[in-house]
């Protein structure tokens, strides 16, 4: 199973469009980690048969998707959220706790608009970055996961 991991595109359609039509042919799942709810309605819109799922971010006010999902990748469990009820500006403590209590073996965040991968005992922690809006040295980007036979792949990518 091949997913494409998306955050923070603050009303860049084109960004967010552009990507999923570059990558839909080959991807089973897209996930938004949020501040991009108008964008992803638009894009549902267009596409209603599209595999997305979204959670809700700071910037996502008058939005009603969720702050946080729980979504299956084969025998996986990824928890997502878009991470400033987390406090991931400060610290990922909470984000990996919340992981932990959901037995989650991936936890997506967004919020900071700086890409990041780590690996905590047992947990795979991954921001995409920002599609539209990257900061801090970080380029324009998404991450990518791949499932297979329960084995996680996880890797960060670059327009």
């Amino acid at each position: 199973m091949r997913i494409v991991v998306v955050s923070d595109t603050h009303r860049d359609f084109r960004a967010l469009y552009d990507l999923v039509q570059r990558q839909k042919a080959r991807t089973d799942l897209f996930l938004h980690l949020g501040d991009g709810e108008r964008e992803v309605e638009d894009l549902l819109a267009l596409e209603p048969d599209l595999p997305l799922r979204y959670v809700r971010g700071n910037c996502d006010l008058a939005g009603t998707a969720p702050l946080e999902a729980v979504v299956m990748a084969e025998d996986v469990k990824i928890y997502m959220t878009h991470g400033h009820e987390c406090g991931v500006k400060y610290s990922l403590d909470t984000l990996e706790t919340e992981a932990r209590c959901l037995n989650a073996q991936i936890a997506l965040y967004g919020h900071t608009h700086t890409a990041l991968y780590t690996y905590r005992d047992g947990v795979h922690i991954m921001n995409p970055g920002s599609l539209s809006q990257p900061r801090g040295g970080s380029k324009a980007g998404y991450g990518v996961i791949e499932v297979r036979g329960g084995q996680i792949l996880c890797n960060l990518a670059h327009l």
